[in-house]
């Protein structure tokens, strides 16, 4: 008797897949994170130089701008996905 029911719920569960529009928040979602982490290597340089580390200063400054640059792209690439999907 249990395993009819057991059937009934195995047939009917559905599998998630994700949207296009899932897909465009985690571009914007990853273009944040990108944004962050610059913002986060940006305040450890400044701090870093506050205490005259300019070379652990620069290091940061160096990733900061790794990190911006990965940001624009992925910014670019979610506004392209969100362009498309109007």
């Amino acid at each position: 008797m249990v395993q009819p029911l057991l059937r009934l719920h195995v047939r009917t569960a559905a599998i998630p897949r994700p949207t296009r529009e899932n897909r465009m928040k985690d571009a914007h979602n990853k273009a944040a994170e990108h944004h962050e982490t610059a913002a986060k290597s940006h305040r450890a340089a400044a701090e870093a130089h506050g205490k005259n580390d300019h070379a652990k200063g620069k290091e940061h400054a160096t990733q900061a701008q790794q990190h911006a640059q990965n940001a624009n792209e992925h910014s670019k690439t979610a506004n392209t996905k969100s362009e498309q999907q109007k």
